[in-house]
């Protein structure tokens, strides 16, 4: 689904004077010291993840099941609480793979291959390639990976074309949040495409999960009929998927979010002005595992999910990153480029206006 850049390089436009490497060790030691109460896990509380999640979902399935019976329409209508479950399964997955669920990077490993069957996301693969995503967002050199893809204009400009035409289709929302999210769970982690199918233990766990995935699905349809449980878990699956993409989306994809070349870039710069926190009621907070605090999750990966608020509140610096309500996260839909000379996301349509 990402475009080809059709021979066009990411060329490195003339950058600002490199940060320096003591000052960004004297930052790094600022942020460990603000962050250290808050990276161990408490194991009460992430067992009550546990039950508060897989267990509303299983009702919330099981009822799908029996509102078959009643109209399709009422199972439709079931399958919006489920999927906001299944996105809440998925932050739990996503906390296993940063070891930050519990102590024990055993159980944190056992518990997201198990959820990788829900999510049908491969653990072992999307936890190498969502680390590369971690340790390089919002540097220029090195998209790619993790990420959704997003040119310069220069880069645009560049581009033949069929190729503009391939990354407008890309970047429009029927693709972004409607085909890419179907595309992304049913296809890309059924066959390892990308950077992180580069060693054995990826292809492991690709393979594994999806044998995992076709034998529960074999079960379930013997149980109740392959129809009924394609009509139950699809709608669950596909819009999960879009809601995760779209809360990925808003991360980072904002009027304000700031990208660097290499010699510019430095990790806790980029964690506060490279992502957003999006400014959700509490109770949707919850139910997407709080990754709204996405500024905080990216300055320590360590964080548990239920710790990112708490954490958010009691440091002032923190409370002043670029914040996005509901409302407002809905107009970076059209944002699509980055312009490095205004240093700011902008639409096509900007674009336009300023060719003509």
């Amino acid at each position: 689904m990402l475009p080809e850049n059709d021979g066009a390089l990411y060329a490195s436009a003339p950058t600002s004077t490199p940060p320096d490497l003591h000052d960004k060790k004297q930052t790094a030691r600022r942020w460990a010291q603000l962050l250290a109460a808050y990276k161990q896990p408490i194991l009460h509380r992430s067992v009550g993840q546990i039950g508060t999640t897989l267990g509303p979902l299983a009702a919330i399935v099981v009822l799908m099941g029996f509102s078959l019976q009643v109209g399709y329409w009422l199972t439709l209508l079931l399958a919006v609480p489920a999927a906001f479950f299944l996105v809440r399964t998925f932050i739990l997955q996503h906390d296993c793979g940063h070891g930050s669920l519990f102590r024990s990077s055993r159980a944190n490993d056992w518990l997201g291959r198990v959820l990788a069957v829900l999510t049908m996301t491969p653990y072992g693969y999307w936890k190498r390639e969502h680390a590369i995503h971690h340790a390089t967002s919002g540097n220029l050199e090195k998209r790619g990976v993790g990420d959704i893809t997003t040119l310069t204009v220069r880069e645009y400009l560049a581009l033949s074309r069929w190729g503009r035409l391939r990354y407008r289709m890309y970047r429009h929302p029927i693709v972004l949040f409607g085909i890419g999210p179907a595309f992304m769970f049913l296809v890309r982690h059924r066959i390892a495409i990308g950077e992180g199918t580069n060693d054995r233990a990826a292809w492991f766990s690709v393979l594994g999960t999806n044998a995992a995935i076709l034998t529960g699905l074999t079960a379930a349809s013997l149980v109740f009929g392959f129809t009924n449980v394609l009509m139950v878990w699809g709608p669950v699956v596909l819009l999960a998927a879009t809601i995760g993409i779209w809360m990925f989306y808003v991360q980072h994809q904002f009027d304000g979010v700031q990208w660097h070349h290499e010699q510019e870039w430095d990790f806790h710069c980029s964690a506060l002005d490279g992502c957003s926190f999006y400014d959700l009621p509490r109770w949707l907070h919850w139910l997407t595992g709080y990754i709204g605090y996405h500024h905080v999750h990216h300055l320590s990966s360590k964080i548990p999910n239920y710790r990112l608020r708490d954490c958010h509140m009691s440091i002032p610096d923190l409370q002043r990153v670029r914040s996005l309500g509901l409302w407002e996260s809905l107009k970076t839909v059209s944002l699509a480029l980055w312009d490095e000379e205004s240093r700011r996301m902008i639409r096509f349509c900007e674009l336009r206006t300023r060719m003509a």
